[in-house]
């Protein structure tokens, strides 16, 4: 057989035999179990609220349920140990057995939430989520969620920290599921950290010289480098000079010849264009004055022609009117 066949055997198994003990000690608080292969046999460890329950009077609900498992089961030579639970509130099987139990008693949904989950912050658990699912209410299906504290839904803290179980309340509308996870007290979270007081802080820092002192040294050492670097940077030139008297007069000479001649060429392109400018500025006051004494005529022209003009025309103007009051006599002396 494939291993990955016996895998799922193995879980379908297992899944099969948690059913039973569920269905077979829901009376006893039944509370999880743990199963393990030995040499010797198959070992069962059963988490239950009330361990004499499961082990019956004088052990026989116990021998009852061996026989069960072997002949139902296959399991061979089963040994079953119960251990009763320290912290019932702390148990998911337990709380959701209890929750689906008080809804169907006809518990109202919400208050059963609540009251459940308050239980379970009360006995020290870190966070808590039950969620509801099904015909709660009414005819359609929803769901319903109850949150306290801190609780992880994936990765490996979710399944190695969380502790989550299932439980079913079966009501006149429908099934209603019932699924609680619980965060158990002192759980060693990956994200979790704590913040310690009056602790001395020279324990755990590592003896080390002063870093002003550290810092003022380097700095020395700089200085003195560049210190020294600048002297022989002087000294160098030191020699050039004493080396080379003779050649540097000589570049200085040129270089006063050569300001002397730029100095020289600056002036007299300097007066040139004085003398532009002013000649430039000469024609521009001819050709303005021009131009002014050209428009003062045309004006003046102008002026005249329109002085003319309304003379002309209150002339003939007069001359109507004379010729319309001589009509008008000559027709009232007819």
């Amino acid at each position: 057989m494939a291993d990955e066949q016996q895998f799922i055997e193995d879980g379908l198994q297992r899944t099969q035999i948690d059913e039973f003990f569920a269905d077979e000690l829901g009376r006893a608080g039944y509370g999880g179990m743990e199963v393990a292969k030995t040499p010797m046999g198959t070992q069962i460890v059963l988490k239950a609220e009330k361990p004499g329950m499961v082990i019956g009077k004088g052990g026989k609900n116990i021998r009852k349920i061996t026989t069960t498992l072997e002949e139902e089961f296959d399991l061979e030579d089963p040994q079953i140990d119960v251990q009763e639970v320290d912290e019932p509130d702390l148990n998911a099987q337990i709380v959701a057995d209890r929750l689906a139990n008080a809804l169907e008693r006809g518990w109202y949904f919400r208050k059963a939430g609540h009251t459940t989950i308050d239980r379970i912050m009360d006995a020290g658990a870190l966070g808590a989520e039950i969620v509801l699912s099904g015909k709660v209410t009414g005819a359609r299906s929803r769901v319903e969620k109850f949150n306290r504290g801190y609780i992880k839904h994936n990765g490996e803290p979710a399944e190695a920290i969380v502790d989550d179980a299932v439980g079913t309340a079966v009501m006149k509308l429908g099934t209603i599921g019932v699924q609680v996870r619980i965060i158990p007290p002192g759980a060693d979270l990956p994200d979790d950290f704590q913040v310690r007081e009056d602790v001395d802080v020279s324990e755990h820092v590592k003896e080390s010289d002063d870093v002003e002192e550290l810092l003022g040294g380097a700095a020395d050492d700089d200085s003195d480098e560049a210190a020294e670097a600048d002297g022989d940077d002087e000294s160098a030139d030191a020699e050039s000079v004493d080396e080379e008297p003779v050649e540097e007069e000589v570049v200085e000479e040129a270089d006063e010849a050569e300001s002397d001649d730029d100095s020289e060429t600056e002036e007299d392109v300097a007066e040139d264009l004085d003398d532009l400018d002013a000649a430039v500025e000469e024609e521009l006051d001819e050709d303005t004055e021009a131009e002014a004494e050209e428009l003062m005529d045309e004006m003046e022209e102008a002026d005249e022609a329109d002085s003319d003009d309304a003379g002309a025309d209150a002339e003939e103007a007069d001359e109507d009117e004379d010729a319309e009051a001589a009509e008008a006599t000559g027709g009232d002396a007819e």
